[in-house]
């Protein structure tokens, strides 16, 4: 057999005062050419195996074992050595566009610099740069050269990210989380992209990802890490058919292509006056451009879940802030309970925002760090007047035993907490003023995929126990699929498609939707073999 490209043996990495080692143990090869998928909760040690082989490591790091590439050493190479070969032996794609582009540089610029730090001639580096632009699939490169990131939609920032990385040719390309906050469409174009180049130039690819689909539709060879260790190794069509670790079937029930499995049944046609009616609603930023939101109407019926599912840009969040009253219509209805929202004054506005809560996407922006638990969940309590302050611990307590979190947790922050703890604490904190609607905002975007059903099945028990209505924003279908009564489609801002769940998915009636139907992660899986294992996990 050939000598891997990357070889890895009995590897570790350890921080001082830490309970437990980042990675222990680690024994692991990538053949040339071969695309790999390290797939595991956070805090399992994917995103340090990747800095170690990108020798991105902080200097607090104590690494230990044999980590190989193409032969050489790289474990006992300093900072200066990786400078000079970092780049040329490792491209990296870092998860957020947004931080890692330089804000104050030219794109042009920093695909030029990626390579002249490695001796490139700046004559050789710009044409070089414009064909790398055109090569992960940007329109009309010559205009983006000279625009700054702040002008590129996250999508193309991802694509610039993934220019810069191939910028010298690198034997591996590790890609971290890379279409995690994209939407369906762009995710699979990125992916999509990111596949044919490593094909055409004969490198390999190491894909970190939380989303098991993703990873069954691109890998060769599946990696599954859990508390530093790896736990199970494999091709895709091994260990969706027979995953021999616990917690892989742990992974693959609490994965979305799971989530179809557990799809709700429609309710009947209710006569009740829907909870909420929107009724053609405008939205217009600016008078020559084209509308954000154009023409929408929907209703919401009691005790359900809608669903808002549609590309970045497409109107939903605009929607979204129109009904929480927290930005204007140009025109248009918005009926809670029958009383209209548009235009209501301030006093009417205060009861009805209790009534109306919302569940952002990032828990640990939503939350005031310099606070504890007492404080953040207690806020609805003093903003609405809600029972005496005297009062007010025992009602955060049962709200924090109702979400299921413990009562020690009081007097911690949102740092102390992980991810999914911090979304639990950002639903009590909503909870709190017993509102009758829940607007979720890619509540589970920011979880891997356990901690994200674990969340789901917390939001169905309180929709069954309180009668709650959510409106639920989201790019990942089938969460949307396993979870909605009703699902309405945006494009451009419009609904292009709306309707019950199965109608919407089983008999789309826009191309638009067909569209985004493709592009789900996991598409190569037959859904009748999604039903199966579904069942036997």
């Amino acid at each position: 057999m050939s000598t891997p490209l990357v070889r890895i043996r009995q590897f570790g990495v350890e921080y001082p005062g830490a309970a437990q080692a980042a990675v222990q143990g680690l024994d692991l090869d990538i053949a040339a050419g071969e695309i790999v998928c390290l797939v595991g909760e956070s805090g399992s040690g994917k995103s340090t195996t990747a800095a170690a082989l990108a020798g991105l490591l902080p200097e607090a790091a104590q690494q230990h074992g044999q980590l190989w590439f193409k032969g050489q050493a790289l474990d006992s190479l300093d900072e200066r050595a990786w400078r000079q070969r970092r780049g040329r032996l490792v491209g990296f794609v870092p998860q957020d566009p947004g931080t890692s582009l330089d804000p104050v540089k030219t794109i042009g610029a920093q695909v030029v610099e990626a390579m002249t730090v490695h001796g490139m001639p700046l004559a050789q580096a710009r044409p070089r740069a414009l064909e790398l632009l055109r090569d992960v699939g940007l329109k009309a490169p010559e205009t983006l050269l000279a625009r700054y990131p702040h002008q590129l939609s996250g999508g193309m920032c991802q694509r610039v990210l993934i220019a810069i990385a191939l910028a010298n040719d690198p034997p591996l390309l590790i890609a971290d989380e890379p279409t995690s906050a994209l939407d369906v469409s762009v995710q699979r174009q990125i992916l999509d992209r990111l596949q044919q180049l490593v094909r055409e130039r004969g490198s390999s690819l190491l894909l970190i990802t939380h989303d098991l689909a993703v990873a069954l539709d691109r890998a060769d060879r599946i990696l599954v890490m859990r508390h530093g260790r790896l736990l199970e190794s494999g091709t895709p069509a091994q260990l969706w058919h027979a995953p021999a670790h616990p917690y892989t079937r742990q992974l693959l029930q609490a994965s979305p292509l799971a989530r179809l499995q557990q799809r709700r049944v429609a309710p009947a046609l209710s006569r009740e006056l829907p909870l909420l009616q929107v009724t053609s609603l405008n939205r217009r930023f600016d008078k020559r451009g084209a509308a954000a939101v154009d023409g929408v109407s929907f209703s919401l019926q009691r005790g359900t879940t809608t669903s808002l599912v549609g590309e970045s840009g497409s109107g939903k969040s605009t929607t979204a802030r129109i009904i929480l009253a927290l930005e204007r219509a140009s025109s248009g209805s918005v009926r809670f309970d029958g009383l209209e929202v548009l235009g209501a004054g301030r006093r009417q506005l205060h009861g009805y925002r209790r009534r109306v809560q919302l569940v952002y996407q990032n828990p640990y922006a939503a939350l005031d760090p310099r606070q504890d638990l007492l404080a953040i969940v207690s806020e609805p309590l003093r903003a609405f007047g809600i029972g005496q302050r005297r009062d007010h611990r025992a009602r955060v307590l049962a709200l924090l035993e109702r979400v299921g979190l413990p009562g020690d947790l009081l007097h911690r922050r949102p740092a102390q907490l992980s991810g999914g703890q911090r979304q639990r604490v950002a639903i009590a904190r909503a909870l709190a003023a017993e509102p009758e609607l829940l607007v979720l905002d890619e509540p589970l975007s920011a979880l891997d995929a356990p901690v994200q059903a674990q969340v789901l099945d917390l939001l169905q028990r309180l929709q069954e126990k309180l009668g709650l209505t959510y409106l639920f924003i989201s790019h990942d279908l089938a969460t949307v699929r396993g979870i909605s009564d009703q699902v309405l489609v945006m494009s451009q801002g419009r609904l292009v498609d709306q309707g019950p769940t199965e109608e919407v998915f089983g008999r789309p009636g826009s191309d638009y939707t067909r569209r985004l139907l493709e592009d789900m992660p996991g598409r190569l899986v037959p859904e009748a073999e999604v039903q199966t294992r579904a069942v036997n996990l």
